[in-house]
């Protein structure tokens, strides 16, 4: 089982296994239909706050990375966050967990912190 990061509006694949999306909004253009999700895990998304503050700025990123783990710590984020991790477990030898986002920046958004966190679950 792997762990991969795609945005939402590639193709969905086989490979893909379970697909979760992770953002708080719904991406614009897309069907629930074409995003062939099996989760939408909204509430682990940062902050409305947080997002815009950050707006993907490659600079901010570090405190960034900082301000959304300390979110993940409690409320529905944490919830969303345990959810995600019960997932990962249900299937970790089973399939692959395709985390979606809609965002063009690949590099610097919530999902890279998402993954380092799951990866050293």
């Amino acid at each position: 089982m792997a762990i991969q990061l795609k945005r939402i509006y590639e193709s969905s694949a086989e490979d893909d296994g379970i697909r979760i999306l992770v953002d708080r909004l719904w991406p614009r253009g897309v069907s629930k239909e074409k995003a062939k999700l099996d989760y939408w895990l909204k509430d682990i998304g940062p902050s409305h706050e947080l997002r815009k503050w950050f707006n993907h700025d490659p600079d901010k990123f570090s405190d960034f990375k900082k301000r959304y783990q300390a979110e993940l710590e409690s409320g529905e984020q944490n919830k969303a966050l345990k959810k995600l991790k019960a997932i990962v477990t249900e299937h970790k030898d089973q399939k692959n967990i395709t985390l979606l986002f809609a965002t063009r920046e690949v590099s610097f958004n919530h999902v890279v912190v998402l993954l380092e966190i799951l990866n050293g679950f």
